[in-house]
């Protein structure tokens, strides 16, 4: 069992949260509105709790639920309140038109986040590649992670597991840029090469 914290309020927080619960993991929520955080704890049950936005997470992991703008921002707002946590990125950085990654160069998101959490605290990027929508109705994809602390990584992959999922390690957290390239191959993949958008990217072994 993981001790799990969700900053963030919308669709995969509510997503997440309830498989966390569901696999045997404790659930705090925080959001910048503590009626909304309040709401949504409230409506997953199970003993899920709202935090208090900006105060010390009470998860070891804390799943960093927001869109991409905000998530480098939050974890500086945060400071040392996420030291010695695992912080799990599962934002995609796309453009408007969600054909093309909306920074230059070979950072990522999650390598952003590493830069503004505290220097004992681990970034772990995961749950990019797979819809919101496919996680609700039940099914299982395959999770690929990136980070550059191993214990991190396999803190994340034992929830991972925990919610039914697979966890692939793709290496460091370098490899977010990559993941973060995946998102927007699935996009593609959706608009062209399947024409819907159930299904997720995963590894068949032969």
């Amino acid at each position: 069992m993981s001790s799990i914290s969700i900053i963030g309020t919308g669709n995969m927080a509510r997503t997440l949260g309830t498989m966390a619960l569901a696999g045997g993991n404790t659930v705090e929520i925080l959001g910048r509105s503590q009626s909304k955080a309040a709401d949504l704890a409230e409506s997953l049950g199970d003993g899920a709790t709202a935090g208090e936005w900006g105060a010390v997470p009470a998860g070891d992991i804390v799943i960093v639920a927001l869109l991409a703008g905000h998530v480098a921002p939050v974890v500086a707002q945060y400071a040392d309140a996420l030291a010695g946590k695992v912080i799990v990125d599962i934002s995609n950085p796309f453009d408007p038109a969600a054909d093309a990654l909306a920074y230059a160069g070979d950072t990522s998101i999650a390598q952003q986040a590493a830069e503004a959490a505290p220097a004992d605290a681990a970034v772990v990027k995961a749950f990019n590649t797979v819809f919101g929508h496919v996680l609700e109705k039940g099914n299982k994809p395959e999770v690929f992670l990136a980070g550059d602390d191993a214990s991190a990584k396999a803190a994340v992959a034992d929830f991972i597991q925990s919610i039914g999922l697979r966890p692939l390690d793709v290496g460091a957290l370098n490899m977010a840029h990559w993941l973060e390239g995946m998102g927007l191959i699935t996009m593609g993949i959706a608009r062209n090469g399947v024409g819907h958008w159930e299904f997720a990217l995963g590894v068949t072994e032969f």
